[in-house]
């Protein structure tokens, strides 16, 4: 079964309601070049609210190692997430489990990147171009990724209902990723979006 992640969260109600609808994980967004970015107190609050097995993800983009060890140390995150352009060391340092993004935008070019992420636990293929932000709404190009990585792959850029089943059938992903495809604004989750893409991701499981 494919997972779910719902990344930018900043309404303890929305994550709820991704939670209720069957997401397996929600992202909270700390680097400050983020309009979905979160505070600490804003994080702690959807934390504490979120039931038992629904997974949190820190994520950051080049940012300070300070910054990411004050989030470790006063939220505790179930994994972290990086969208920079942070090493294999860099990433590993903080001895947690980590997702790295891969940023797909630039096509063929970017798959030299899916080897240089050994530590990580999972590689994030995103559709936004190398040194950009994600959460543009940007997809990438599915065909382009190889078959029998090492690591699980999650399938994020430019996912929505109406496209979400077509990325699951065409990779077979560990996990998808969306944002800006069930929001009404940065950072604000439209309830009906959410809804339909969970199950068009169920039904694409089903099929």
């Amino acid at each position: 079964m494919t997972r779910i992640k719902c990344c930018g969260m900043t309404r303890v109600g929305d994550a709820l309601l991704a939670a209720q609808l069957g997401a397996d994980a929600i992202g909270l967004v700390f680097t400050a070049r983020s309009r979905r970015q979160v505070t600490l107190a804003q994080a702690r609050a959807i934390m504490l609210a979120l039931p038992p097995f629904v997974a949190s993800v820190a994520l950051f983009m080049d940012d300070e190692a300070a910054l990411v060890n004050r989030v470790l140390d006063e939220l505790q995150p179930a994994l972290l997430q990086f969208h920079g352009d942070e090493s294999d060391d860099w990433c590993a340092q903080f001895g947690r489990p980590y997702l790295k993004a891969i940023a797909m935008g630039e096509g063929a070019a970017a798959l030299a990147q899916l080897q240089a992420y050994p530590r990580a636990t999972g590689l994030l293929l995103d559709g936004h171009a190398a040194g950009a932000a994600g959460g543009g709404g940007r997809a990438f190009d599915w065909s382009l990724l190889p078959r029998g990585l090492a690591q699980p792959v999650v399938v994020a850029g430019g996912l929505h209902a109406g496209n979400v089943g077509d990325a699951v059938r065409a990779t077979r992903p560990w996990a998808v990723d969306v944002a800006s495809g069930v929001e009404s604004a940065p950072g604000v989750k439209d309830p009906a979006r959410l809804e339909a893409f969970i199950r068009a991701v169920r039904a694409a499981d089903a099929a």
